[in-house]
């Protein structure tokens, strides 16, 4: 692949918050933006060069976007796979299938892990509601299900505490289909490792953040990660052993738990990342600056990491406190997304807050609620 230069127009298939911020990084460094997303005013196209209003799984919407774009990504792991095999046949799609493939199936994603000697949790695939009793007496509890394709941010997915519970998660399973059902760890952290590759295998990776969930949402990241340089060793070669397998090209995800000093792989996203947002400000070039550069075959940058950071979503009706009052930016680097409408449990943003430890950092985010009266 040659490489694609400023000036040249990047298309982007969806249109949300992350396509947005690949759309910033791109148009600094020089580039246009084409997006196809059928909403007409979503985060992406509110800065796109060119829209293309059409379903994201519409051939000839791809058709459209490879028309006007020099290369072209995602922001989203759930690609219509024709789509996507679509745009490769064009030339267009660096990425390739091979990670949207795997991440969008849990038993391959599962099964690719194993293969390459990545630890995973314990356990199976349920095909059928009544293989429940035997899967739960092998794995034990707790445990949880997962829908086998699709599910985000808890959805798809069922925690299971006891056998009381077993006639609930059969008429789940019979609701959703093939499940895999795997052994809830205890863990003592829960960390992302966020990595970039280029086209010709050159690999960096970020500084690793431990993430905080409230009710199945990713609330806060939390850089540097307080866990052993022995556990920061053993993630970050998973990553980039997992990357070189996939052929990953451009910033990709990987969620895993911290059991003592073990690691164990959760799941993975081939696109940047909700706990990679921390990177805007606390590093001297982001996961969606590396994303582009990697995606249009330019170096990568060696990352540096100057700050500690504490990154916090931005939920539903949050966001009126910060579109509405000025204090919320004091010390404080806020990114609202520019949704046009406010939902319960819907990200809205995040903001991010730096020091020279996480203390401080925390210091600066805790006040700044203070302050603003929330």
């Amino acid at each position: 692949m040659n490489q694609i230069l400023p000036n040249s127009t990047i298309g982007i298939l969806g249109g949300g918050q992350l396509g947005r911020m690949m759309a910033l990084s791109a148009k600094q460094m020089g580039y246009r933006i084409a997006v196809q997303d059928p909403a007409e005013n979503g985060p992406c196209a509110q800065i796109a060069d060119i829209h293309i209003p059409y379903a994201l799984d519409s051939i000839e919407g791809a058709e459209r976007l490879a028309e006007v774009s020099d290369v072209i990504t995602y922001e989203f792991e759930n690609v219509d796979l024709s789509v996507a095999k679509y745009l490769v046949g064009k030339g267009k799609l660096p990425q390739g299938t091979e990670g949207l493939e795997v991440t969008q199936n849990r038993e391959r994603e599962k099964k690719r892990l194993d293969q390459i000697g990545i630890p995973v949790a314990p356990y199976q695939v349920l095909e059928h509601a009544d293989e429940a009793l035997g899967a739960v007496n092998a794995i034990g509890f707790p445990c949880v299900i997962k829908t086998i394709e699709g599910g985000y941010d808890g959805k798809g997915q069922m925690r299971l505490g006891s056998m009381n519970e077993l006639t609930e998660a059969q008429t789940f399973i019979e609701g959703v289909g093939s499940c895999v059902i795997e052994s809830w760890l205890p863990f003592d952290q829960e960390i992302s490792v966020i990595i970039t590759r280029g086209i010709d295998g050159e690999t960096t990776v970020f500084p690793v953040p431990a993430n905080h969930h409230e009710h199945h949402m990713l609330r806060e990241s939390i850089v540097p990660a307080p866990v052993s340089e022995e556990v920061l060793e053993k993630a970050e070669t998973y990553a980039v052993r997992i990357a070189a397998n996939l052929k990953v090209v451009g910033t990709f995800a990987i969620e895993m738990f911290v059991v003592g000093e073990d690691v164990f792989v959760n799941e993975m996203a081939p696109r940047p990342h909700n706990t990679g947002h921390y990177t805007i400000e606390a590093c001297n070039v982001s996961q969606f600056d590396q994303h582009i550069r990697a995606i249009c075959g330019l170096p990568l940058m060696k990352v540096d990491t100057p700050y500690a950071a504490v990154m916090r979503n931005i939920i539903g009706e949050e966001a009126e406190a910060y579109s509405m009052n000025p204090y919320r930016f004091m010390d404080c680097h806020v990114h609202l997304y520019g949704k046009d409408l406010i939902k319960p449990m819907r990200k809205m943003g995040h903001v991010t807050a730096l020091g020279k430890t996480v203390e401080e950092a925390r210091a600066k985010i805790d006040q700044d609620q203070v302050v603003s009266g929330q």
